[in-house]
């Protein structure tokens, strides 16, 4: 499926077509894998990592932009790494069963969709009534929810300096960040012309000058230099969206 086609599906998807929101679903069936894996070892099943990734998926094609002028996939790399992360930073400290966790975590999703379509946060019987789950189930699920994503708990005092679990966190989300940069990286980079491509790889991976850049593909040093300026301005603009 080409970007264009991509980009029609999202639409209509956005618009309330089920079918093109399935098929969206389908086609990204293998990028949500190739993020998952890459969190493969952490004590969770890959196929649980893939649910928890699923709904990453959905959030990025309800928000997705198409006037971005990007591929959805480089849109969506990051969003779908950053939903598993939140999954595996907030269920450390509490366990909770795994049909309260998916419940939970449905809820979520369907509580920001509600509220983009009505403009206002659903209340739990409405939400619960979209679940298609009992009130007090919803409920028991968004309180264990709460309790796990207390990143500001206390887990020791000492020296009246107190160290917070998501101090104890922060080497294992830095490595994540670092991952999910290279990821984002690439898509980034994947999505530029041929020879803007080339720039950009034989800069910063072949770590050539730009004057050997320039007489390689036979443009100026100038030019090398306008091409490499304009694309990181372009691309860091991508990132941080």
């Amino acid at each position: 499926m080409n970007m264009d086609e991509t980009m029609i599906l999202i639409d209509r998807s956005q618009a309330g077509d089920k079918d093109a929101r399935e098929q969206l679903v389908r086609e990204n069936t293998g990028l949500v894998w190739s993020v998952v894996r890459r969190f493969a070892g952490r004590g969770y099943e890959l196929e649980d990592l893939f649910q928890v990734g699923s709904i990453g998926l959905l959030k990025c094609v309800d928000k997705f932009d198409t006037s971005y002028g990007v591929r959805f996939s480089t849109y969506a790399v990051p969003m779908i790494a950053g939903e598993v992360k939140r999954f595996l930073r907030d269920d450390g400290m509490i366990k909770v069963s795994r049909p309260l966790k998916e419940l939970a975590a449905k809820a979520r999703y369907m509580r920001e969709s509600l509220q983009h379509q009505t403009g206002r946060a659903p209340t739990v019987d409405e939400l619960a009534e979209a679940l298609g789950v009992g009130a007090e189930d919803l409920v028991m699920a968004m309180e264990a929810g709460m309790e796990v994503e207390s990143l500001y708990s206390v887990v020791h005092q000492g020296d009246g300096n107190p160290v917070y679990l998501i101090d104890k966190l922060g080497q294992r989300a830095a490595a994540d960040d670092g991952m999910v940069d290279i990821i984002a990286l690439k898509q980034a980079i994947a999505t530029l012309p041929p020879k803007e491509r080339q720039v950009i790889l034989m800069r910063y991976f072949q770590d050539k000058t730009q004057s050997e850049i320039a007489c390689a593909i036979g443009v100026s040093q100038v030019q090398v230099s306008r091409i490499e300026k304009r694309v990181l301005g372009q691309m860091r603009r991508e990132l941080e969206r």
